[in-house]
């Protein structure tokens, strides 16, 4: 059984509305027809308020899911996300160093050193996109 239905169920079993399983968890109303209705999924740290709330364990509210645990292990696999971020900064580290170097050797220096900086403010907005993504 999905995540969503688990949740629903359990909150009918134990008598709760939307409304009142938002306002102990401290999200809305909306965020919890969302994840009953699997258009979103909850967090780690609600998945647990809402295990406690509704007095069933972590193991059965998750166990059958896998687009739930997938989505949990992709949130909090930090060693993973830190590791994707360095390669990023020395990917764009190394190509600026290397647009820089071969631009010495450029016949129009100008024209070239202009487009090694707008790629170096794209290459270097995406990455800062990338650790707000991560925040």
């Amino acid at each position: 059984m999905e995540i969503g239905k688990k949740l629903k169920s359990a909150r009918i079993q134990k008598g709760f509305t939307q409304e009142a399983v938002a306002e102990k968890i401290q999200v809305s109303r909306q965020t919890i027809s969302n994840w009953e209705n699997e258009k979103s999924y909850p967090d780690i740290m609600s998945v647990v308020s809402l295990s406690d709330l509704y007095e069933i364990s972590l193991d059965e509210l998750l166990k059958g899911d896998n687009c739930m645990l997938e989505h949990l292990e992709e949130s909090t696999d930090i060693v993973k996300s830190n590791k994707k971020l360095a390669v990023t900064v020395i990917a764009n580290i190394v190509l600026l160093l290397t647009l820089v170097l071969l631009s010495c050797i450029a016949p129009n220096r100008d024209v070239y050193l202009s487009a090694v900086f707008v790629l170096a403010i794209v290459s270097f907005s995406l990455m800062l996109y990338q650790i707000i993504k991560r925040l």
